[in-house]
């Protein structure tokens, strides 16, 4: 695996796209962070660890308004936009992408998969709903992906527990004890390590799927 990082201008300002590539890659990740952080995430980095190895391209988008160093998140539109300016590089290897994220970053990939053309949609603690406030629901933005879409969620998530989706063309893979950052605490029935580990171990079998991956 090599990595390497590059600048993209958006009509929202730069964004940045940090390459973790594998060799003989045969499909490219791209994973956007969330509203109340960046690519540093625990998810983003172990899929950007464990996924290489197995034939995927990781490409970790980092939204303008993270680069600028702002500290809260652009409009969902903007955010829009600047994904949709980033494309062009992601496809640039000539290999099919699959648009994902967590959180805010899930959202986006959903609203755009269809137009862009995205292989499939893997959407890491999609906030289906805000805390505490479930009539406020944004499953429409999941169902209307127009895409495969893997939904893995943490089973404690404030944001929207896994028995909380609706039924939909979409798979959903639960991670026990998580919360929306997928951490688990310490008296859980497993590490976080483990935990992290049902995240890389569903995303790989799905990503085959989607592409005829072996190995």
């Amino acid at each position: 695996m090599s990595t390497r990082t590059e600048s993209v201008d958006t009509p929202a300002g730069e964004a940045r796209i940090t390459w973790h590539t594998a060799r003989a890659a045969r499909l490219v990740l791209a994973l956007g962070h969330g509203a109340g952080g960046g690519v540093e995430a625990r998810d983003l980095q172990a899929l950007a660890a464990a996924m290489p190895a197995r034939g995927v391209t990781v490409a970790l988008v980092e939204q303008p308004w993270r680069v600028a160093g702002k500290k809260v998140a652009a409009a969902p539109k903007v955010l829009d936009e600047g994904w949709r300016a980033l494309w062009p590089a992601l496809e640039r290897p000539g290999l099919p992408v699959v648009a994902g994220g967590r959180s805010a970053g899930a959202r986006v990939a959903c609203r755009t998969a269809a137009e862009l053309g995205a292989a499939g949609v893997l959407a890491l603690s999609f906030p289906l709903h805000p805390p505490g406030k479930p009539e406020k629901s944004r499953a429409e933005e999941l169902l209307g992906a127009g895409r495969p879409v893997l939904v893995v969620q943490g089973g404690r998530d404030p944001f929207g527990r896994p028995e909380e989706f609706p039924a939909g063309e979409y798979e959903l893979v639960e991670v026990p004890f998580g919360d929306h950052g997928f951490a688990v605490p310490k008296k859980a029935d497993l590490t976080q390590d483990e935990a992290l580990a049902v995240i890389t171990d569903a995303a790989a079998p799905w990503l085959a799927g989607l592409t005829g991956l072996t190995g």
